[in-house]
């Protein structure tokens, strides 16, 4: 870092997980980049070229070809839109699938996608919608071919938007379900948050054994273990074989259960939106204390349930 709150490229491929060979390509072909020049001539970049970076893996994500994608994110089109904009946005995509209506919905979506950022989607659209969906599900007031509906639809744009999500350079999220937890779409709607901040994604899913969890935390060698459970009996039967996981990796735990959860300060629990712990995920990633065993302060007060209580 400079004096002057700027780094070289080395600095920002670490925060992006984009590698430099790839940045300096982008910054050629697009602009994407404006470096200014230290007095010995080194390239030095800002906090702005970090957003526009962050911008285009969001861009990219979406399905975007990188020379879209790249002016998208220089030409500020993610502008965060006003409250009144997204809140409507999520009662046309709720009327959508609550009618069976699948082009609509699809539509309503790629109009989400192409206009807002995916923080912007995933934080004020389709998070608050899964918490409502679940709630009128509890309530009795939509059907459950209504409610399965909607979560099919939604899963499947979703996983659509992590194609690749496993690629690149940065820290290693492995994300699994508890044993029976059936309930995903919080754990998915995380790992899109983490990949736009540079992560690699490797997504086990839905009713994850142990063993399979723990084998494939061996092959990965992962930077953290995420288990999501809305189910608190799911977690209460994993307790014992979480806490010897802990011994080896860093766990995290996450959904609506870790409210409930404790585990001790061996493994992390996580109860914020998805949005909000991708991103203090992120920087306990970045200030080097997400891989000790030794919490302490450190530890987040708040995966990605707390704001996802049913779907």
């Amino acid at each position: 870092m400079s004096a002057h709150g700027r780094f070289r490229i080395g600095e920002l491929s670490r925060r992006s997980g984009v590698s430099p060979d790839l940045l300096r390509a982008w910054e050629r072909r697009y602009g994407l980049l404006s470096p200014s020049r230290s007095a010995g001539g080194l390239r030095l970049y800002s906090e702005e070229d970090l957003l526009r970076v962050r911008a285009m893996q969001q861009q990219l994500a979406t399905g975007l070809a990188a020379a879209e994608a790249a002016a998208v994110a220089t030409s500020q089109q993610t502008i965060e839109p006003p409250a009144n904009d997204t809140a409507r946005a999520r009662r046309e995509l709720g009327a959508a699938l609550l009618g069976f209506d699948e082009a609509r919905a699809h539509a309503a979506l790629d109009a989400l996608i192409s206009r807002f950022s995916l923080d912007t989607v995933l934080a004020d659209v389709i998070v608050p919608y899964l918490h409502d969906l679940g709630e009128q599900w509890e309530r009795g007031e939509i059907s459950v071919a209504q409610e399965h509906f909607a979560s099919s639809l939604l899963r499947g744009r979703l996983l659509g938007l992590g194609r690749g999500w496993g690629q690149g350079h940065g820290p290693i999220a492995l994300l699994a379900c508890a044993p029976g937890e059936q309930l995903d779409l919080g754990l998915i709607a995380f790992g899109l948050a983490l990949r736009a901040r540079g992560w690699r994604v490797l997504y086990l899913g839905a009713d994850t054994p142990l063993e399979s969890l723990a084998e494939a935390a061996r092959s990965s060698r992962p930077d953290c273990v995420v288990i999501s459970a809305v189910d608190p009996r799911s977690l209460d039967a994993t307790r014992e074989g979480l806490i010897d996981l802990a011994r080896e990796y860093r766990i995290v735990v996450g959904g609506a259960a870790a409210n409930r959860a404790d585990f001790g300060e061996d493994i992390l629990r996580l109860t914020g939106s998805p949005v909000d712990e991708a991103e203090r995920l992120t920087q306990l990633e970045h200030r080097g204390t997400l891989a000790s065993n030794s919490h302490g302060g450190n530890a987040p007060d708040g995966v990605a349930g707390g704001a996802v209580t049913h779907t």
